[in-house]
């Protein structure tokens, strides 16, 4: 009996012997260089030190190029890079070169093709005009979520001709999507690349009211309106969402509050408004 338990207590003592060697052997791997670099810039970035971070990352990329955790260092280092201002070309170059390899994690890759639009948009409007086929390209994308994020962006562009690029996806989201918030979006976007667009749209049926909002902009000695526009009244809630927030600064600087004053126009077909600015001339009216 004693010889059983001494053989007992024996083995005992061998088995955990083992698995310390062995946890230790685990913890090892689990320790190589590469991979500490990228948990210590995790760690980091969790505390919002991207300088910091990135400069682990940055050593695991120039240290181990053939690494299995290179693909998501460059991640993260375009992460890093796109919180730092002055680096946003840099972040957006990191995110397409995680893009463009194959061993990129799929986990990461939507979050990244994000970045890289909110990225190029951010650099288009200021002068990197070379980045805007970025945001055509990914119109075309296999995600219908990349393909609408594209759209939404372009329809902040300045250049409108480029952010018409984007009407044909708004389209067929709003005829094809039934998250009405999505919906709804889409037709901001409309609104800010053109409300023209709406004229082949039968939204305005949907809520029984046919009636037109008409507003015409006439520049200080002109006769012609410069910017002629129709849309649904039934889109005016939309319309005001999609007007750039400076124009309604200037709008209400006047004196003018536009929910009263669209409130006022749909309760009347006869009113008409007249707002005079430095010699410009808007009118606004519904029929």
């Amino acid at each position: 009996m004693k010889n059983q338990a001494k053989m007992f207590a024996f083995l005992t003592v061998i088995y955990l012997v083992l698995c310390t060697g062995l946890a230790a052997q685990t913890a090892g791997e689990k320790m190589k260089p590469d991979e500490q670099l990228l948990q210590e810039a995790k760690l980091l970035i969790f505390d919002k030190k991207w300088g910091q971070a990135e400069q682990k990352l940055s050593e695991l990329l120039n240290r181990y190029p053939h690494s299995t955790f290179y693909a998501q260092a460059l991640f993260y280092k375009g992460k890093c890079l796109s919180e730092q201002p002055g680096k946003e070309l840099q972040a957006w170059q990191a995110f397409e070169e995680f893009l463009n390899r194959r061993d990129k994690p799929e986990s990461l890759v939507e979050e990244a093709q994000i970045s890289s639009l909110d990225l190029a948009s951010s650099l288009y409007n200021r002068g990197q005009t070379s980045l805007g086929r970025v945001l055509t390209d990914r119109l075309n994308d296999q995600s219908r979520v990349i393909r609408y994020y594209a759209a939404f962006k372009l329809s902040y562009l300045s250049d409108k001709n480029l952010a018409s690029r984007a009407v044909p996806v708004l389209k067929q989201l709003m005829a094809e999507e039934k998250d009405q918030e999505l919906v709804d979006r889409a037709k901001i976007a409309l609104l800010r690349i053109s409300p023209e667009s709406f004229k082949d749209l039968q939204s305005s049926s949907e809520s029984g009211d046919h009636r037109l909002i008409k507003i015409r902009i006439y520049e200080k000695g002109k006769k012609t309106a410069s910017v002629s526009v129709n849309f649904p009244l039934a889109l005016a809630d939309l319309a005001l969402q999609a007007m750039p927030e400076e124009d309604k600064n200037r709008i209400r600087q006047k004196g003018y509050n536009l929910d009263r004053l669209l409130d006022d126009l749909a309760k009347s077909r006869e009113k008409l408004v007249r707002i005079e600015d430095e010699g410009n001339l808007i009118e606004i009216w519904i029929e």
